[in-house]
């Protein structure tokens, strides 16, 4: 199958080249860029194979018409009109993007302050988390961020096993490396600013939150309220989220893990471990480690997910949903091994 990457010289663009070029059954036919147009690949990623390959146009009318999948890589309010263009000359896309993540017009506007330009397609797009959510027969799916990945893969489970008082808030407390963030030169990303430091950003109004809270809904019936506390960490790459609920009913740890070993059972990117897990085990891996733990003293579970921001997070993800809408194996061409030291 031919596909194509828009916003090829991001990071999370970069990712999707990464692992599409070891692919078996994904073929490359197009790199699209916007600023870096005509640049050689080895302009803006020097670490990729292939790096005569010229980038292209970032459009739709630039992607070739042999191609039958698309991957949007695009900042927030690029893709909405690319996408429908995609799709409305046939091709199947997957947008890593956040235009199109959210079901409903109030919850976009929660989020980003203004309206969709088209609301009335938001239903047309498939939230794009496989062990949640069933992508088969999808040909349009929005890749979820990579904070609403983690919360979500730490904290649906419990919500379905009925053992949440989901009347009662639930508090995600998460960090992530810099890359999180995009390749943009933004000031408060220099080294100098990161460096030897954490710091908590878009405190009670980052635009994940609407998305965390419609995720939980859509995918167990429950209406939940969630607190979301998003930290930037000295670190290039991983993020950890710390997700904390009130129990309905009495549970230990071993139950409570007892829940997530189920609940992902012969899913082969999560992994239920006992103890807290670490960003460092999940670096260049499309994989997510999840534990929880029971304070009985407060009443509340403590459940946590560690993941690769660029990978779990963004486009391993991307690629994981594809294999999916392609009928292959969701595992096919991932990494499920990552790196240390």
């Amino acid at each position: 199958m031919k596909v194509a990457v828009l916003g090829a010289s991001g990071y999370a663009g970069g990712e999707l080249v990464r692992m599409l070029d070891e692919h078996p059954h994904f073929e490359l036919s197009h790199l699209g860029a916007h600023s870096n147009q005509g640049a050689a690949l080895r302009e803006v990623h020097p670490h990729l194979d292939g790096g005569d390959r010229i980038l292209g146009g970032n459009d739709a009318a630039s992607v070739p018409s042999g191609t039958e999948l698309v991957f949007l890589a695009l900042p927030h309010g690029a893709s909405w009109k690319t996408g429908e263009e995609l799709a409305k000359s046939g091709k199947a896309v997957v947008d890593l993007g956040s235009d199109y993540r959210l079901d409903t017009d109030d919850r976009y506007r929660r989020a980003y302050g203004e309206p969709h330009p088209l609301p009335e397609r938001l239903g047309a797009w498939t939230y794009g988390l496989p062990e949640l959510f069933d992508l088969s027969g999808a040909t349009l799916v929005a890749s979820p961020g990579c904070y609403p990945t983690a919360v979500l893969l730490a904290i649906v489970p419990l919500v379905r096993a009925g053992v949440i008082d989901i009347a009662a808030p639930v508090i995600a407390d998460c960090m992530s490396g810099v890359s999180g963030a995009g390749r943009g030169l933004k000031e408060n990303l220099l080294f100098g600013a990161v460096s030897e430091g954490v710091q908590a950003y878009a405190v009670a109004r980052h635009r994940h939150r609407p998305e965390i809270e419609m995720a939980v809904e859509q995918a167990t019936g429950a209406t939940a309220s969630v607190v979301f506390t998003p930290h930037l960490v000295p670190m290039q790459r991983g993020e950890l989220a710390t997700v904390t609920a009130r129990l309905s009913t009495d549970l230990g740890d071993a139950e409570a893990r007892g829940i997530l070993r189920d609940a992902y059972a012969g899913r082969r990117f999560v992994t239920v471990i006992d103890q807290p897990p670490q960003t460092r085990w999940a670096v260049s891996s499309n994989r997510a480690f999840v534990s929880a733990f029971v304070d009985s003293w407060t009443g509340t579970v403590i459940a946590q997910a560690g993941i690769d921001n660029l990978v779990k997070g963004a486009a391993g993800q991307a690629i994981q949903a594809a294999n999916v809408m392609a009928g292959l194996d969701e595992a096919v061409g991932l990494p499920v091994s990552g790196w240390m030291p």
